[in-house]
């Protein structure tokens, strides 16, 4: 590990084609030729990860922290005038991210991680990028289909409730409530559907799950083990949609997380994460 804990941020400002921007956190420098373009969970600002990203970043992997459209430095704000779901999220804003990080380090090779949301969002854009990704990593992630959650019918209720909500308040209320952030009535309606039917299709693109069918390369799934957000069975639902993916599991105890093994409390001591990541990725190598 580097003797030097704190990596240098660079900041990019990131434009879509319609124009709307935010920035994209740079942490350290890929010294090994390989770099990691991390997805936030729902509502969760980029910044958040930066503990994460300079234990990354220590042992000499760059990393690139993305910022959801409407959270954090971002210029838009869901409201009843501005909307957008998946498809925004996967055909404009990614691939601009993420060719922006190919600019900034040429000659290296990019991997694709998320938290939660962040997660099911890598592996569909993987499923329709995959040229472009040499591997995934998932944390704290999983399906959000409500039949592989205890107390399921009240899983099932919020996946009905969630969209009225939306469409009540012109946006996903999250802050109000306490889960998630502000969120654009079209992100919560192919999110519900996703919870609701335990598949992963989109307003404007379609069906999601041929593309990650077809998605080969090596996954990385780390589950914390006291994780009720994102349990076994729904990880394992996920995971059943990349049939072709090199996947490597582990799941993580308090123990090896120095703290809390649940939904966001490996945040807080990101070092064992960070450890992980790398050794999987020294593995590949």
């Amino acid at each position: 590990m580097d003797a030097n804990p704190t990596a240098a941020v660079r900041v990019i400002r990131v434009t879509a084609s319609d124009g709307a921007a935010s920035q994209l956190l740079l942490v350290g420098e890929p010294m090994g030729g390989r770099w990691l373009y991390w997805l936030p969970a729902m509502g969760v600002p980029a910044k958040h990860y930066l503990p994460l990203a300079q234990a990354l970043a220590a042992r000499g992997l760059g990393v690139a922290l993305h910022e959801w459209r409407g959270i954090g430095s971002s210029d838009r704000r869901a409201s009843r005038r501005q909307d957008w779901g998946y498809r925004t999220l996967l055909q404009d804003d990614l691939p601009q991210g993420f060719a922006a990080v190919g600019a900034a380090w040429p000659g290296t090779t990019g991997y694709l991680g998320g938290h939660s949301l962040g997660g099911q969002l890598a592996t569909m854009f993987a499923g329709r990028h995959s040229a472009q990704i040499a591997g995934l990593v998932l944390v704290a992630s999983g399906s959000p289909y409500w039949k592989n959650f205890r107390r399921a019918w009240l899983i099932a209720t919020a996946y009905v409730a969630a969209p009225v909500l939306a469409r009540l308040f012109g946006h996903f209320p999250g802050r109000r409530i306490g889960f998630g952030g502000n969120e654009a009535r079209g992100v919560i309606v192919d999110w519900a559907r996703s919870g609701r039917t335990g598949r992963y299709a989109a307003a404007g693109v379609g069906d999601l799950e041929p593309g990650m069918a077809t998605f080969a390369g090596p996954l990385l799934a780390l589950r914390p083990c006291d994780d009720w957000l994102g349990p076994a069975a729904s990880l394992e639902w996920l995971l059943g949609k990349l049939s072709r993916a090199r996947i490597t599991r582990a799941v993580l105890t308090p123990d090896d997380l120095h703290g809390t093994a649940d939904h966001f409390g490996w945040m807080k001591t990101p070092e064992p994460v960070a450890a992980r990541i790398t050794g999987w990725l020294e593995s590949q190598a």
